[in-house]
């Protein structure tokens, strides 16, 4: 009898470090479906944004497709961000990418709050968290700014995600 329980921890001992070292679960809402948000930076420029996440590589990445403004005018609308989130087995951390249309690159760590969605990231000297605060299974509220403890110290950008149908 041993020697059958040795057996089958061999063959599934690995079926669960692969589904221990892809723990992307907290994007499970996300995923497969487009959200659109509107709103105002607390500087007066609008923000306007449309996000969609597919699952890739069976499952071991999140990759996102943002369309917004691709120009400082604000007058023209299209493909504006390609993202990556993965989860990194060496630090137990879920770690993103975000690559925009000017060049420039964006990482940090992605955690969660219950069922609220938080992403922390340098900018310049600042540390900066976008924070999709759940509401229902299609409404986040969405906010960016300085949140420290739990506690919003400065806010940015206030609105709300819906699920695009």
């Amino acid at each position: 009898m041993n020697r059958i329980k040795h057996i089958l921890l061999i063959f599934l001992l690995p079926l669960f470090a692969i589904g221990q070292t892809r723990d992307l679960s907290l994007f499970r809402n996300f995923v497969d479906k487009t959200w659109s948000a509107q709103g105002k930076w607390n500087n007066g420029t609008e923000f306007k944004q449309e996000v969609s996440f597919h699952y890739d590589l069976d499952k071991a990445i999140v990759v996102s497709k943002s369309k917004g403004f691709v120009n400082k005018e604000q007058t023209k609308f299209g493909n504006r961000n390609h993202g990556v989130r993965q989860y990194d087995t060496a630090t137990n951390t879920i770690k993103f990418w975000e690559f925009d249309i000017f060049g420039n690159v964006t990482e940090g760590n992605v955690y969660a709050e219950g069922k609220n969605v938080i992403y922390q990231y340098k900018y310049g000297d600042t540390t900066v968290t976008d924070m999709w605060e759940y509401v229902d299974a299609s409404t986040y509220n969405f906010k960016v700014g300085s949140y420290k403890n739990g506690t919003w110290e400065e806010i940015y950008l206030e609105t709300v995600f819906k699920e695009k149908n």
